[in-house]
């Protein structure tokens, strides 16, 4: 209140002095402009001249005003939209996440086209529109990513070459990928969508170049990695002798065989899994002296209840020795009827008879197999012992009728043939009983 008393006062003194002045001197003021002239009284001139310029900072603001009215609502409608691209992508996404693909992709389509950042929204309206086969709407979409944001090409691509992994094409797939790992060959999930479409490719030998790259950057968990290699070596291993021409003798297999093993990696040739495969391999190729070998290494480094059941079946170069090798392990699994079986055919390989029917007959005791009493009934039918043939399968005939059905079986057969062939036995309805 003081303050607008004083301004008041200040107005009121300098009207009061000025009108003074006005009074005492008019003053004169001439404008002349070619042949016109302007004549007024310096008040006046004064005056006129605040008018103007009243008028003209007036105009200014009306005008100022108007453009930022203008600005405004640009900035309104552009908000407004923006908030609209938000709303339908935060919805799209909701429904992406429920499985409502249709409704997605036209949430997020719409959304993407107004959006300022309208690159999540095509990816995910592209990922939509895979989920319901429309393939062509989706690499349009995928487009549309690419064009609005190509500072994310490597996104995109890797979006793109995810879509094609799940359509099965692998081959365009692969292309995006290897295009992708010249531009990011650092990027890891590169890696792995590349170590995935080799294996789908069974482009092993691709896949064994990559593996460093895998181990290096440290792309998967070292055990997953681990059975990629064996995964990657033993279809090499296999390849080795599948590729080769047809008429190609077990020599040149077992040849092609052993140059695939020594180019392996050092420490994979150290590795149980490849090393038994490999031997799987040399035994199916009829190289069975080089198998006996692995084996022999691979019981050494670690016990394995199918490794001496194999090593059983194969003929080394040395029968005796591999008897030997074999009895060695008795101390540590006396009672192993994997081994016993095969301590009683490498005694049959040496023709130790009375051996072979003590190792069969110990591991039938151990364990029943169907195998084993196969074994220990042939040897001892070659031995000449009929009787005792006989009531060994009749002891173990569970092992030789197991997952027979039950049906009706008859009494026992007369004790005479003459009984048997007697008109009321043929004529007599035969009396059945369940076998239990």
């Amino acid at each position: 209140m003081k303050k607008l008393l004083i301004l008041l006062l200040i107005l009121l003194f300098a009207g009061a002095l000025i009108g003074q002045l006005m009074v005492q001197d008019s003053g004169y003021t001439l404008i002349a402009y070619n042949n016109i002239t302007i004549e007024m009284s310096l008040w006046v001139f004064l005056i006129a001249l605040l008018s103007v310029f009243f008028l003209l900072h007036w105009t200014l603001n009306l005008l100022r005003g108007s453009l930022r009215s203008g600005q405004r609502f640009r900035l309104w409608s552009k908000g407004r939209n923006q908030r609209i691209a938000n709303t339908k992508t935060l919805k799209g996404l909701i429904a992406l996440s429920e499985g409502k693909w249709w409704q997605a992709q036209r949430l997020l389509t719409q959304a993407g086209d107004k959006s300022e950042l309208p690159l999540i929204s095509y990816l995910a309206a592209a990922r939509a529109a895979h989920e319901q086969g429309e393939d062509a709407d989706c690499d349009d979409l995928l487009h549309k990513a690419r064009d609005a944001a190509p500072e994310a090409e490597i996104a995109v691509g890797i979006s793109q070459a995810q879509i094609l992994l799940s359509r099965g094409q692998y081959e365009p797939c692969l292309a995006t990928l290897l295009d992708l790992n010249k531009k990011a060959p650092k990027n890891t999930y590169v890696m792995k969508l590349l170590r995935e479409v080799y294996i789908q490719l069974n482009d092993w030998s691709a896949l064994s170049k990559l593996i460093p790259e895998l181990r290096k950057h440290k792309a998967v968990k070292p055990a997953k990695l681990l059975k990629t290699e064996q995964r990657c070596y033993s279809n090499i291993l296999e390849q080795s002798i599948s590729q080769l021409p047809a008429h190609a003798d077990n020599e040149e297999k077992a040849k092609a065989l052993g140059v695939a093993w020594h180019n392996m990696p050092g420490q994979l040739t150290s590795d149980d899994v490849l090393a038994r495969h490999y031997t799987n391999l040399l035994v199916s190729i009829g190289a069975e002296e080089k198998a006996e070998v692995a084996i022999r290494d691979l019981l050494k480094r670690n016990w394995d209840d199918s490794l001496i059941a194999l090593y059983g079946r194969i003929e080394g170069s040395d029968a005796g020795k591999q008897l030997d090798f074999a009895k060695g392990f008795l101390n540590d699994y006396p009672m192993n009827p994997d081994l016993l079986l095969t301590l009683g055919r490498l005694s049959l390989r040496n023709q130790h008879w009375g051996k072979a029917v003590d190792y069969f007959e110990q591991s039938l005791e151990e364990e029943s197999r169907p195998e084993t009493l196969s074994e220990l009934a042939r040897l001892l039918q070659h031995m000449g012992e009929t009787d005792r043939t006989l009531k060994l399968i009749e002891n173990n005939f569970s092992l030789i009728g197991n997952g027979l059905p039950q049906l009706p079986m008859p009494d026992k057969a007369p004790a005479t043939p003459e009984a048997v062939m007697s008109d009321d036995h043929i004529h007599a309805k035969p009396r059945f009983k369940p076998i239990s």
